[in-house]
């Protein structure tokens, strides 16, 4: 028979539908939030799951993006939820759940959502690339993400303004993430025809650095622009060129001013040191999930190796150095022996930005406001959970910020 999760934070409905399924031969696995089922579903690779929406840590709807994102959701889910709508059932069906349940959960439903879910066939091909809505706990990503999404909505073209370190390609991956139809157009050395435009329906055309585009290419970028509205494509392109600077390479200036109408500048993985280990452990699991790589887990200290390498090379490098870590890695965790292996050891303590050329107090104000900042940027400015994690009475942490010539954050934000 199958093995089902269920993840419900009520321990009364876990232990009934439990009950029910175990006693029609089911394995059943019980998760109480978001964080359980996410280890359940890594470890146990169930033959479906049953979600709940309301969950106190992360609600269903977001782990189910999550999994649809990082490329697990491999199994049906079928939807539970006593509070919800026929927007919430119909945004979970396009993500990808197969079935909502209303509680209370009459039997009959229950063993119908399950019978019909289990006589559906895996998920074929590979997944979808990795997008920026299996980040979830990076507060600077999830703020890019809801960027490129309130820009997508006005603007089907967006330039990205990159330096050393870019995300350009998990930005664009991230403009229409639910579609599998990606059109690199440095991989294109031939005029692009309308047959391809169609086969590209409703995916990303992508630059990853327009200073690279020979003439042909920028023909082709110009041919496809004008017809992202009729083949409902998105167009992505970066370059840390100017506008100026493009026209000196010889770009066409009415081209240029079309692409410049709209930018962004992403971080780069300097500006999110800190989140480097969620994004590396995403990029390895969504590897995993394609079958690109042995099944393999980040010790903490290999994580933090990753962290603070400097990743001149931008999402592509630190993709394909986790790529190459997995695959030479023996053991089950990866060590911080096996990261050392691909990306070298750190040159020195700049490594760490830590100030050790200054007199201690100097040294110590620099780390504070290191420590600070840092901070402030993970909590989203919560005022409550600094002064919970720095072991600061709130008076003296707002004292503590302004001596540092910090800006405390909004107490509008807080609770």
């Amino acid at each position: 028979m199958a093995n089902i999760l269920i993840v419900d934070d009520e321990m009364g409905i876990r232990e009934l539908l439990s009950e029910i399924l175990s006693d029609e031969g089911h394995d059943v696995i019980l998760a109480a939030n978001a964080a359980e089922a996410r280890a359940a579903r890594n470890a146990k690779r169930p033959d479906l799951v049953l979600l709940d929406i309301w969950m106190p840590d992360t609600d269903g709807i977001t782990l189910l993006k999550e999994w649809a994102a990082n490329g697990q959701l491999t199994m049906p889910v079928v939807m539970m939820s006593g509070h919800g709508t026929i927007d919430t059932a119909v945004e979970a069906t396009r993500i990808g759940a197969i079935d909502y349940l209303e509680k209370p959960i009459a039997l009959q439903k229950l063993l119908a959502a399950v019978k019909r879910g289990l006589q559906r066939p895996a998920t074929p091909g590979a997944p979808a690339a990795l997008s920026l809505a299996a980040i979830n706990r990076s507060v600077p990503l999830r703020e890019l993400r809801r960027r490129i999404e309130q820009i997508g909505e006005n603007s089907r073209v967006l330039l990205l303004k990159v330096g050393a370190g870019s995300i350009a390609e998990l930005v664009a991956r991230s403009v229409q993430a639910t579609s599998a139809h990606w059109l690199d157009l440095t991989q294109h050395h031939n005029p692009i025809d309308i047959a391809q435009l169609q086969a590209a329906h409703g995916g990303v055309v992508f630059a990853g650095e327009l200073a690279r585009l020979s003439r042909l290419q920028q023909k082709n970028l110009a041919f496809i622009l004008d017809r992202l509205e009729r083949y409902d494509l998105r167009m992505v392109v970066a370059t840390d060129h100017s506008a100026e600077g493009l026209q000196r390479l010889g770009w066409d200036e009415s081209l240029l001013m079309r692409l410049f109408e709209v930018s962004l500048v992403p971080p780069s993985l300097a500006d999110i040191r800190d989140d480097l280990p969620e994004l590396a452990a995403q990029i390895l699991l969504h590897l995993v999930e394609a079958g690109e790589v042995p099944r393999h887990h980040f010790s903490t200290g290999a994580l933090n190796a990753l962290r603070v390498h400097p990743w001149p090379g931008g999402y592509a490098e630190l993709r394909n150095a986790v790529k190459s870590i997995a695959l030479g890695t023996l053991e089950e965790e990866i060590a911080l022996a096996d990261v050392r292996r691909i990306i070298g050891q750190p040159t020195d303590s700049a490594a760490f930005s830590l100030p050790l050329d200054q007199p201690l107090r100097e040294a110590r104000e620099a780390f504070e406001r290191m420590y600070f900042e840092h901070h402030l940027r993970l909590e989203g400015g919560n005022m409550t959970r600094l002064a919970e994690k720095s072991g600061l009475e709130r008076t003296h942490l707002y004292r503590k910020l302004k001596q540092l010539g910090l800006q405390p954050g909004r107490r509008s934000e807080e609770g």
